[in-house]
């Protein structure tokens, strides 16, 4: 099923809603949950907002994020429906698939390509630029009013996962929808200052060590970095502090494919790929088991790091010779 108004219908009929994102949550992640979170509770439904993991300091500020529940404190209430946003596949809820297991009507809300039907409800649109957008549609379909709150948390949703409107997955639908969030009274300015000009140190500090990191293979056309657990704990910094380093390696002069290996545990990688123009990551990423967007996509490998990253970047070059071809 594919049918926003199947879950308004599903949310309407709902009395206790825990709604939760994915593991290592990004802006579209914390504001598209916030987003609904606040819209439910206006209609007078119990909601629990919750992720797997902390949220971001740099998302703090957004109305409603100091109130998540973290973790396995989430699992603790009994809830009627189960509200899953921006979450691919059922891993990547971390400890909160638990709540897959009761007898719970899930919905599922995602704009990832790769996203997999695992809800009673699947909403699952790929030419969104971020899953705010559908949240946005959802709201409206719910009769909630925007409020300044709410439209601050989808504007930064969408802000975010179009890389300030930078990305090719920005439409002329996306500016609108952006407008009428601003109309709505979220505070763009205020919003993109705190999410690009208000870095944590440590950001700048993880910054400063994954540079020299950083190749390029030797046709030029793929550049690559990579962060261990012994860097971040050398800093003091979280897995927070590494996110937007792949941006560096993919704005070099001449690369098509970036990538960022984050050790996400002992021997085990969080991969990223990001594109510019030509190579579809979503299907590079899925010959190692993972998924995305056709610019940026991620998965997880485990193994020596010296040897993933010449498996994926030999991957990565021949991706771009036969996008070249």
């Amino acid at each position: 099923m594919n049918d926003l108004r199947a879950i308004a219908g599903a949310l309407q009929q709902s009395r206790k809603v825990i709604i939760s994102g994915h593991v290592m949550p990004d802006g579209d992640c914390v504001g598209s949950v916030a987003a609904l979170g606040l819209a439910l509770t206006q209609l007078g439904k119990e909601v629990t907002m919750a992720l797997p993991d902390p949220v971001p300091e740099i998302y703090l500020f957004l109305p409603g994020a100091a109130d998540f529940a973290i973790g396995e404190s989430a699992l603790t209430v009994d809830y009627d429906t189960f509200m899953v946003l921006d979450c691919s596949v059922p891993e990547r809820l971390g400890v909160l698939r638990a709540l897959l297991e009761r007898r719970l009507t899930v919905c599922n809300i995602d704009h990832h390509a790769s996203s997999h039907h695992f809800a009673d409800y699947n909403y699952i649109d790929p030419q969104a630029a971020a899953t705010a957008e559908i949240v946005q549609d959802l709201c409206a379909l719910l009769g909630a009013r925007i409020t300044p709150e709410i439209a601050a948390c989808l504007y930064a949703g969408i802000l975010t996962d179009t890389g300030s409107f930078q990305y090719e997955n920005t439409t002329p639908d996306t500016h609108r929808r952006a407008a009428a969030l601003i109309e709505c009274g979220a505070p763009a300015v205020m919003i993109n200052i705190q999410i690009y000009e208000q870095k944590p140190l440590a950001h700048l500090k993880v910054l400063a060590a994954a540079l020299p990191t950083l190749r390029l293979s030797p046709c030029g056309r793929v550049a690559w970095m990579s962060v261990t657990r012994e860097l971040l704990a050398s800093l003091g910094a979280k897995d927070e502090h590494v996110n937007g380093l792949i941006n560096y390696a993919r704005s070099v002069r001449g690369v098509e494919v970036a990538l960022l290996f984050r050790e996400i545990a002992p021997g085990r990688y969080k991969v990223s790929f990001r594109s510019k123009e030509a190579v579809d990551v979503n299907r590079l990423a899925a010959r190692f088991g993972g998924g995305g967007h056709v610019r940026a996509a991620g998965c997880v490998l485990e193994g020596d790091l010296d040897r993933l990253q010449v498996r994926l970047v030999e991957a990565a070059v021949e991706a771009v010779k036969v996008s070249e071809a």
